[in-house]
């Protein structure tokens, strides 16, 4: 099993691998740089990518690096899109994991006299991916994330009105951050099957920085790929089931 653990920056990163005991072994990638580990005991391989912020600069750098190993012979089984993000309360409170089962972009589309529109709604593109159910359910039960919608937005949300429209128009929404939906189009493009893992740092909505728990969230972060990696040895991705 090869799995490709994409983050926004650098901290988030550092917080999946303090969850191995193995060293990290840096390799380059067009424009970024892998840090490879591998769990002691297990077969798996984990590549971990810092990929920037924001949809753009995770698909670019997650395409660079499924690119990069598909042309070496050693192609992915899965990809990760990981990190902190902001919480919709009350279903997903501060330092709890939420596991993605639906990724969708939330502001792509357009503004018309009637409300926003999704892309889908102007006749191209798609909104949402979706990860392997059985997985997800398996990964669910190990780490106790809560499952449900995980949104992408290029700006994060500021205020209470902006967040009762989200979850208007996404109810089935638990967190929003600013990756998953880029790393899961490069994916898509790749044919390679995708989650996304959220620890959540902050609650959706006013920005309080008071009510920020950014080292609780990378904790749990870490206590969850601690959990994780078995999972991901045991699962066969080839199996038609998933």
């Amino acid at each position: 099993m090869r799995v490709l653990v994409t983050t926004a920056v650098p901290v988030e990163r550092d917080a999946v691998a303090a969850a191995y005991t193995a060293p990290a072994r840096e390799h380059p990638v067009p424009g970024a740089a892998l840090s490879r580990v591998t769990p002691t005991g297990l077969s798996a391989v984990c590549d971990l990518l810092a990929g920037g912020v924001g949809p753009a600069a995770a698909a670019a750098s997650t395409a660079a690096a499924l690119t990069a190993a598909a042309l070496a012979g050693a192609p992915y089984d899965l990809v990760v899109s990981t990190g902190i993000g902001g919480g919709f309360q009350p279903g997903a409170p501060v330092g709890s994991l939420v596991l993605a089962d639906e990724i969708t972009v939330a502001d792509l589309g357009a503004e018309t006299p009637d409300g926003f529109t999704p892309v889908t709604g102007l006749g191209f593109g798609v909104v949402t991916h979706r990860p392997p159910e059985s997985l997800v359910r398996e990964i669910a039960d190990v780490t106790g994330a809560r499952t449900g919608t995980v949104l992408t937005v290029s700006t994060v949300t500021g205020s209470a009105a902006r967040a009762a429209e989200l979850r208007r128009r996404h109810p089935r929404a638990l967190a929003e951050a600013m990756e998953g939906f880029g790393v899961a189009e490069a994916a898509a493009a790749h044919g390679v099957p995708v989650l996304e893992i959220r620890a959540v740092s902050n609650p959706v909505g006013p920005r309080d920085r008071a009510a920020w728990r950014i080292g609780d969230a990378l904790a749990a972060l870490t206590g969850a790929f601690g959990k994780l990696t078995p999972v991901l040895e045991s699962w066969n991705p080839h199996d038609p089931t998933h």
